[in-house]
């Protein structure tokens, strides 16, 4: 059986129901979950073969935590989740997962990737509403639009979709170890 680490960074709780979400699916034989406060030293990694690091987005990338946090990984499987306040698949977010990727240290390889919206911190929406119109983050309809939107989740339909991402990757580890016997 392999062992699994769930590290996630919260700032609204978003992330934190992701991460909860895939855990229920691993169970706690199979894994272990921490906030990226709690997350075990880099000493303690080599006994984990999978892990999963879950952030929000900031400036287009995971919050400075999280990049520090996985410039300490190395030779490690990875899964990389990530909430923010954009379209799930809008070039903002997929271009985050890179940036992810990128802080990441020697020799780890990305086994997927999952992305959810979530409600955007409400000090930060306050601090967009004085924006000028020429601003990206101004208060155009367009934003307003996508913010409410951005309120409404995760919800369950998210929660679903991390369970079912987590038990593909799983399905995906146990057909590769096989493709790889039949190799030898």
């Amino acid at each position: 059986m392999q062992k699994w680490l769930i590290v996630y960074s919260n700032n609204t709780g978003n992330t934190e129901q992701i991460a909860k979400a895939m855990f229920q699916v691993l169970g706690s034989e199979a894994a272990d979950i921490y906030s990226i406060k709690e997350a075990p030293a880099v000493e303690q990694l080599p006994q984990y073969d999978i892990i999963a690091v879950g952030y929000w987005l900031t400036r287009g990338a995971p919050d400075k935590a999280v990049q520090q946090w996985l410039h300490n990984l190395s030779g490690k499987r990875v899964v990389l989740f990530q909430t923010h306040g954009t379209d799930k698949y809008s070039e903002h977010s997929v271009t985050a997962f890179a940036r992810a990727a990128s802080c990441l240290g020697d020799n780890c390889e990305v086994l997927g990737t999952f992305g959810c919206q979530g409600r955007i911190n409400p000090v930060l929406l306050n601090k967009r509403l004085t924006l000028s119109a020429d601003d990206p983050h101004a208060p155009t309809e367009r934003n307003k639009k996508r913010w409410v939107m951005a309120a409404q989740h995760p919800d369950t339909t998210d929660l679903a979709e991390a369970r079912q991402f987590i038990a593909a990757i799983q399905r995906k580890l146990i057909l590769r170890e096989k493709y790889q016997n039949t190799q030898q």
